[in-house]
């Protein structure tokens, strides 16, 4: 497709509520959005290792047409390394791009209360969550980078809004994760499990909701 086709194309692009609700979960997790004209149009680039070649081959179906290639494997040393994709960069991103970054720092945004939903929990967890333990039974998501402030933030928004409870944990002296404790740990798995794939549904310990 030629530039000025593409542009033509990119003119009639909407966001479904289903791909919003795909993008905060990714920003939240491992998705990165840049921009390279100051902030007036972004784009969200994605990567994950190969061993989840699955799971960016179903974002990638979610946004389908907000995407011009397919997914391309990156090589280290001559060996299959990562997976990536990139959307369109386009204006209609820009509120995200707005929202979660502050001095092209990753943040929780205040508005976090208004764009979390079970679906980008849910997509948030299968970029970052894990089982804690067989032992435990419960959840935790790694959340590298983010302060404690913007962790108390989304806990309050977990604890209003989806009656999860959860804590954060000193990770390595210094990084903090967000713990899931047990008591909410069912209920944390019915809500994110009818959305998770099934080649991470490893994550959930293999435990499915009950009726």
């Amino acid at each position: 497709m030629r530039s000025k086709e593409i542009e033509d194309y990119k003119k009639n692009l909407e966001l479904t509520s289903k791909q919003r609700d795909i993008i905060v979960g990714l920003t939240l997790g491992d998705g990165h959005l840049e921009t390279q004209n100051n902030g007036k149009t972004y784009k969200l680039k994605i990567e994950h290792s190969v061993i989840q070649k699955e799971y960016l081959d179903w974002l990638h179906k979610e946004l389908h047409n907000w995407v011009r290639m397919t997914p391309k494997i990156r090589l280290k040393n001559n060996k299959p390394f990562s997976y990536h994709f990139s959307t369109y960069s386009h204006e209609l991103l820009k509120f995200y791009g707005e929202q979660f970054y502050s001095r092209k720092k990753k943040i929780i945004p205040n508005s976090i209360h208004e764009l979390l939903t079970p679906l980008s929990l849910a997509i948030w967890f299968m970029d970052d969550g894990s089982l804690k333990s067989k032992k435990h039974n419960t959840y935790i998501i790694h959340t590298l980078g983010y302060k404690r402030d913007e962790l108390k933030r989304i806990q309050n928004v977990l604890s209003k809004k989806f009656d999860i409870e959860t804590k954060l944990h000193v990770q390595k002296q210094k990084y903090l994760r967000l713990y899931i404790i047990s008591e909410s740990a069912e209920k944390f798995r019915n809500i994110v499990s009818p959305y998770i794939i099934p080649s991470l549904r490893y994550k959930l310990g293999n435990k499915m909701p009950k009726e």
